[in-house]
């Protein structure tokens, strides 16, 4: 029996997005009157959703300072979504090899289950030209976020495959956590955005160091 379907994370599986984001969330910051913050910092703070990445660049830490002012960290997301919308897909790029393993994987259906909003999604999608790759998109917004298991639930419903169908891929320990909470194997890649963590302690399926190397995993239960 082989994979049915794949359920694919965006931002550090598929596309390099965060100097979008660094850039958005650096205007936001100064707007604020807040200090900003690193490539490098947002870069590892990426993939919780755009909420977390907001508290994470006004508490300067990965770590949310507890006690930050809701009206402003309201505010200072508003600010943030207008400007990435402004910002969205403007400097993201591919990572090596992902139209062609997609392209590659024409015969599967694939869901892109993702902590990003929505409208943001679906912009990027476009800018990028990935939209006819996706026959689901389950969004931050559409349902609780990974490490959640309901974005993979809906997106299998959604394709009409079981979790025992599918496969995962994607770069982070929520996407891995996602997946396990929701018994569906996942393929973790080395070259997203891990959050400084060692993606291997979290048990994945299969750790690829390229998007390709998910190729033939897919094919190996023919």
């Amino acid at each position: 029996m082989s994979y049915q379907g794949v359920l694919f994370d965006l931002d550090g599986t598929l596309v390099d997005s965060v100097e979008d984001m660094y850039m958005a969330l650096n205007l936001t910051l100064t707007e604020v009157a807040y200090p900003i913050v690193s490539y490098a910092q947002v870069k590892t703070w990426v993939g919780n959703g755009i909420s977390m990445l907001v508290k994470r660049g006004l508490t300067g830490d990965i770590q949310v300072n507890p006690d930050l002012n809701q009206s402003l960290v309201d505010n200072s997301i508003v600010r943030f979504k207008q400007h990435y919308h402004d910002i969205v897909g403007n400097y993201a790029a591919l990572y090596a090899h992902v139209e062609t393993g997609l392209s590659a994987l024409a015969h599967l259906p694939k869901a892109l289950v993702t902590n990003k909003d929505r409208v943001f999604t679906e912009l990027l999608l476009s800018k990028l030209k990935l939209n006819h790759h996706f026959d689901v998109l389950v969004c931050g917004d559409d349902t609780d976020k990974k490490p959640n298991p309901k974005p993979l639930f809906m997106a299998c419903k959604s394709l009409g495959l079981s979790v025992s169908d599918v496969l995962m891929v994607g770069d982070s320990k929520s996407d891995i956590l996602a997946a396990k909470n929701a018994k569906v194997d996942v393929i973790a890649v080395k070259y997203g955005y891990n959050q400084g963590c060692n993606l291997e302690d979290f048990d994945p399926e299969y750790l690829c160091e390229g998007f390709l190397d998910i190729i033939p995993i897919l094919n190996k239960r023919n």
